[in-house]
């Protein structure tokens, strides 16, 4: 090994090249104008599934977009190996504008909102009227973040041989939510299927609901195929989650899509604006010009109560407008 003294002279010291070079990195970064449409059926641990043309592809995202994420339902840029053949991969470059956000929370106290779906149109709320018990506040958590997103929610009741719907829809009928009443036997036969069918033709319609509701046997009814199932714990009345990662799933001889998203226990809000949730009451959000600054449609000075004295809304709405409010500030077991 070779040592230097101090007689040592520039010439005994070797110099390593510099093997990155001296350019600086630019931050100027490929269009991609070539790049092929994909919409994103499902995510896996870093590998998304798009379907290119008719062919579904295995895709990565590209380091170029850094920590911006695709989900389910993104329309996406994909560049490299198309051809959807085993083993191959190709690069998501570009996530495009998007239409809706669904959005939740593990927790009211979790600030990180996790994004459920992109670009959906209607929200399809499941819960079976018995087996395990409907759960208003959990309903009430969802309508509150479809609303909040954008979306359409629209009311699936299963198990309507177990228990009537007349109570449960008592509490939504002022919101003039568009439902759909299904039994098992009716799953059996095909004839529920279909008539929820007729509700998502041409959308994009998210499912939703509590584990053991009966969301993914309604879901395989839907679209003729099958995911995995589960049942209800007869000590608990809990389902078991099934469902692990959204899929999105094309509806037969039609134009509307279906994603099945893993069951929920609870649905937190924190990432909710609830001045957003007016928007969903267009008979409401007129009269809310009187109110204060920040006012949260709950107070002494709030302008909607006049709003509904004068006979501009009906009482019921202003009632199921302030429930749901309400629902934002209260944990689901409160």
């Amino acid at each position: 090994m070779r040592r230097y003294g101090k007689h040592t002279d520039e010439d005994d010291v070797r110099v390593r090249p510099n093997r990155k070079g001296n350019r600086p990195r630019t931050t100027i970064r490929p269009k991609h104008e070539d790049a092929a449409e994909g919409f994103v059926l499902t995510v896996d641990r870093g590998r998304l599934t798009v379907l290119v043309d008719d062919r579904p592809v295995v895709a990565m995202k590209a380091r170029e977009l850094g920590r911006k994420s695709a989900v389910v339902g993104d329309r996406v840029a994909v560049v490299g190996d198309l051809s959807g053949a085993k083993d191959t991969l190709a690069r998501i470059v570009r996530v495009e504008e998007r239409s809706s956000v669904l959005r939740r929370t593990a927790d009211d106290d979790d600030p990180y909102e996790r994004v459920v779906v992109a670009n959906a149109d209607q929200l399809a709320i499941v819960t079976a009227l018995a087996d395990p018990e409907p759960r208003p506040r959990l309903i009430d958590r969802c309508l509150v973040a479809a609303y909040d997103a954008g979306l359409e929610p629209l009311l699936v009741l299963t198990k309507s041989d177990l228990a009537s719907a007349e109570t449960l829809m008592e509490s939504y009928g002022s919101l003039g939510i568009r439902y759909v009443v299904t039994s098992r036997e009716e799953l059996a036969e095909g004839a529920a299927a279909r008539r929820v069918r007729e509700q998502l033709e041409g959308r994009i319609t998210a499912f939703v609901g509590h584990s053991g509701v009966g969301k993914t046997t309604l879901v395989n009814a839907l679209v003729e195929r099958q995911r995995a199932t589960g049942h209800v714990n007869a000590v608990t009345g809990r389902g078991r989650h099934t469902t692990t990662s959204a899929l999105a799933l094309p509806l037969p001889e039609g134009t509307g899509w279906v994603i099945d998203t893993p069951g929920v226990r609870s649905f937190g809000l924190h990432h909710v604006d609830p001045s957003r949730v007016i928007h969903a009451f267009p008979d409401l959000e007129p009269g809310t010009e009187g109110c204060p600054r920040a006012c949260s449609h709950d107070e002494q000075d709030c302008a909607l109560d006049q709003w509904v004295a004068d006979g501009h809304a009906d009482p019921q709405r202003l009632y199921s407008l302030r429930r749901l409010l309400a629902t934002r500030e209260r944990r689901e077991g409160d």
